[in-house]
């Protein structure tokens, strides 16, 4: 075993293997897979090795694409057969529900170049003729589904990677990794050491055990997991002879189960409700290619159900059951990514599909390595998704929450209970009995909406319960004003004496002069949008940034990447030690006011200031600056003085009719605005052109800050994208993100958010198209629910296009 290598991976299934094999094919052939025991003895072998290119996230679903397009590659490359079988498939809906959820996926596939159709239950069953059709409402056949054989897929990977310089070492256990005064990470093992500027992390069911070596708790959990195989089945080889084809795939969502031809049988998986967690606190490093035992009464309410749905069951044995572990994150995508305060230390870890993310895995986490950037949008991967509150306990909550929940719906207004609340505020329990129903960012609960007794979230893929109680919040602020709890917001405090010269390096804009805010867009070195903040000067000495709340420890990562060695610059995120409340519409003013001896007339305290100022009898740092597109405040406030600068302003709002307002009014209001948010419209495959960013990018001032040439590159050559608002002709449903955006009856781009503009009275929807077509205001569709709605651009806000009320 070599002495030295410039990567180390640890962990020889699919995943490790695609990592080693991607990043030998991008040129670096340095590298070594260490493995403790044969490639394949995690999760891997006794995979049912399924592959398909669905995801909620359309830009994993890009990378599945990617993942099943390869297996020819490096079948070819390596001589290793990959037993891969595209047999497409269709995905079954028993109910209306389930079938409005497949529409939308069918519109996801239309720019995602994914070959999708909804088709009724009888035409499913004429392809699939195992299937009931009188058990469902109708199906979305798939032509990219299929199943491989596992083994050979992660020997292809690992023989290709050898064959571009690669090695692989097999029965060599890392026992401790510990980093260098230098930097460089020793890989202890028990064949020796091996010394490398990167360790990346794809362990599988070891990943928390290869974490804890560097002291990293990652939120992983492994779950046993059930499939049966059939004996022989006459309808399998009838079908077979007639049409000289395997039967294809089916996911039965409602069901809970996936099916495939295994041999002259069939094979059966199923996520059951009463699963089962494995090995919770510790992976045993002897396991291997052992399975679990069975338990077919766990599986038994899923297996009636398939046995209904799919007839031929019934008249047919069990051959086998496969019981075996798979790993999980809470939410069910990977963890990808380098893990901030560990510099070379990197995760890919928590991929239960393997055989649909394995590669474009090891694509985005070779290309993170060597360029810098994964090069495609991979946040619903990315490990810097969970912070420290991401427990082991709140871990196993949520992963078997997902778990059982796998192929059930998720409603746009669905809020999942588990794990929750953990992370609240001091005036939760007060906003809790004033009616708020929560949600979640980042760990905190956030309230929603606020509703009366008796009433509660009908959950929904049109407008539901909450619809009229948002519109009167909205009016609150619009007519008069609203207070909200804007604490899921990010905060960081930027100080030293390099802090001026660092911040115009990292933020494309120009800095603001003392006791100023102004708009920071946040550029990659590609020139593309790695964050978008509010940045005020306090006093020359200290910095104060706001910016997503989901993205704290992504942006952190960066940050920290970019301080100078010499620690002239100190950047902390506040998180909850910095709590905040806002204020907004015409007569917020009135009641700060009241509360405040502060001089806050529109001269003294204008649009984008900033001070500090007592609130009632609580020191607090007040911003001139609104989300709603409104006159507006926003407070931010130590955790001791919320609840008395809360009730201060509730006080002073009495006779000013305030009331409450939560995040479902604010996205209503900002809409008006055509105001974007970060992970939707502001994502970092997007440049400050394309996001109508780039009116707050300094491209003139003279230090050079990120991204800088790029950014001016794509000024002069114009982008290829536009951020659009559109007044959709919708009725009894908005969009909710990712639906596909027509023109004259030609997909051309994708809606990134939306929703019901209550004030204007309005469906909105906010999304992207080539530039070619921006200024075309009329020919455009959105597709909602399967129906293409008639959608018309709206170049000025619909709220206060001239930013009176905004600035008065």
């Amino acid at each position: 075993m070599k002495s030295h290598a410039k990567v180390v991976v640890i962990g020889g299934g699919v995943v490790g293997c695609s990592v080693l094999f991607h990043l030998a094919r991008h040129g670096w052939t340095d590298v070594v897979l260490l493995e403790r025991d044969e490639l394949t003895s995690g999760s891997t072998w006794h995979a049912a090795g399924g592959m398909h290119t669905i995801n909620g996230d359309p830009n994993v679903a890009k990378l599945q694409k990617y993942t099943i397009s390869l297996y020819k590659e490096i079948e070819e490359l390596s001589g290793q057969a990959t037993g891969v079988h595209l047999t497409g498939g269709v995905l079954l809906a028993a109910t209306e529900a389930r079938l409005d959820w497949l529409r939308g996926v069918v519109s996801k596939g239309r720019y995602l170049g994914i070959d999708l159709e909804v088709i009724s239950a009888k035409e499913a069953a004429e392809l699939m003729p195992l299937i009931d059709p009188s058990q469902f409402v109708g199906a979305v056949r798939n032509k990219e589904d299929g199943h491989l054989d596992p083994s050979g897929v992660t020997h292809a990977y690992a023989k290709a990677a050898r064959k571009l310089g690669a090695e692989v070492e097999r029965f060599t256990k890392v026992e401790d990794i510990v980093r260098r005064p230098d930097g460089l990470w020793r890989v202890i093992t028990n064949k020796g050491e091996v010394v490398t500027e990167h360790v990346v992390n794809a362990g599988g069911l070891w990943a928390r055990e290869v974490g804890r070596m560097v002291g990293l708790e990652l939120p992983v959990l492994a779950m046993e997991h059930m499939y049966l195989i059939t004996e022989d089945m006459p309808e399998v080889a009838d079908w077979n002879k007639k049409t000289g084809t395997e039967i294809i795939h089916a996911v039965d969502f409602d069901g809970e189960l996936y099916l495939r031809q295994e041999r002259g049988g069939m094979l059966m998986g199923t996520y059951e409700k009463a699963n089962k967690v494995w090995s919770e606190f510790q992976t045993p490093w002897n396991f291997g290619h052992e399975l679990l035992e069975p338990d077919i009464d766990r599986i038994a309410p899923s297996l009636e159900v398939g046995f209904r749905h799919f007839p031929a069951f019934q008249k047919t044995g069990i051959k086998q059951i496969i019981n075996g572990p798979f790993t999980f994150a809470p939410d069910g995508n990977p963890l990808v990514g380098p893990v901030r305060g560990l510099p070379g230390f990197w995760v890919a870890c928590g991929v239960m599909a393997g055989f649909s993310q394995g590669g474009g895995v090891g694509l985005a986490l070779s290309n993170w390595m060597i360029e810098g950037d994964p090069g495609a949008d991979i946040w619903a991967m990315d490990v810097s998704r969970y912070g420290d509150w991401a427990t082991m306990a709140y871990t196993n909550a949520k992963v078997r929450e997902n778990y059982s929940r796998r192929f059930s719906i998720r409603f746009p207004n669905e809020e999942l209970p588990a794990g929750r609340p953990l992370k609240t505020t001091p005036v939760y329990d007060t906003l809790a009995a004033k009616g708020a129903q929560w949600g979640v960012s980042y760990g905190l609960e956030v309230p929603l909406w606020y509703a009366p007794d008796g009433v509660k979230d009908e959950f929904s893929w049109r407008r539901s319960t909450d619809f009229e109680h948002v519109a009167k919040e909205v009016a609150t602020v619009r007519d008069g004003v609203g207070l909200s709890e804007i604490s899921n917001f990010a905060k960081y405090k930027v100080t030293g004496e390099g802090a001026v010269a660092w911040l115009d390096r990292m933020l494309a804009c120009r800095l603001p002069k003392r006791g100023r805010m102004t708009l920071a867009p946040m550029l990659k070195d590609d020139g593309k949008l790695i964050g978008d903040f509010t940045l005020a000067n306090i006093d020359d000495h200290e910095w104060f940034i706001a910016g997503s709340g989901i993205a704290e420890q992504y942006h952190m990562r960066w940050f920290e990447a970019h301080l100078p060695k010499d620690g002239s610059v100190k950047i902390e995120a506040l998180g909850q030690k910095l709590t905040g409340l806002a204020i907004a519409g015409p007569k917020a003013r009135d009641v700060l006011a009241k509360v405040t001896r502060a001089d806050v007339s529109n001269a003294a305290f204008p649009f984008m200031a900033m001070a500090r100022m007592d609130i009632g009898m609580a020191p607090c740092l007040v911003g001139r600056v609104s989300y709603t597109g409104d006159l507006g405040y926003e407070i931010w406030v130590t955790p001791e003085y919320q609840r008395a600068a809360y009730q201060a302003l509730i006080t002073a709002g009495e006779e000013f009719g305030i009331s409450l307002f939560g995040s479902r009014a604010l996205n209503a209001l900002r809409l008006e605005k055509n105001h974007g948010s970060w992970a939707r419209e502001y994502r970092p495959i997007y440049g400050p052109v394309e996001a109508g960013l780039d009116r707050f990018v300094a491209y003139g001032k003279d230090a050079d800050f990120i991204g800088k040439q790029a950014a001016l590159a794509e000024r002069k050559q114009g982008g290829k994208l536009r951020l659009l608002a559109f007044i959709v002709d919708a009725t009894d449903a908005d969009v909710i993100g990712d639906e596909a955006i027509w023109h004259d009856g030609v997909v051309r781009g994708w809606v990134t958010s939306g929703g019901y503009a209550h004030n204007a009275k309005k469906s909105v929807a906010l999304g992207y198209v080539p530039k070619e077509i921006a200024d075309k205001p009329d020919g455009f569709e959105i597709e909602i629910l399967g129906k293409r709605r008639a959608a018309r651009v709206q170049a000025a806000p619909l709220f206060d296009a001239n930013f009176e009320r905004m600035r008065a």
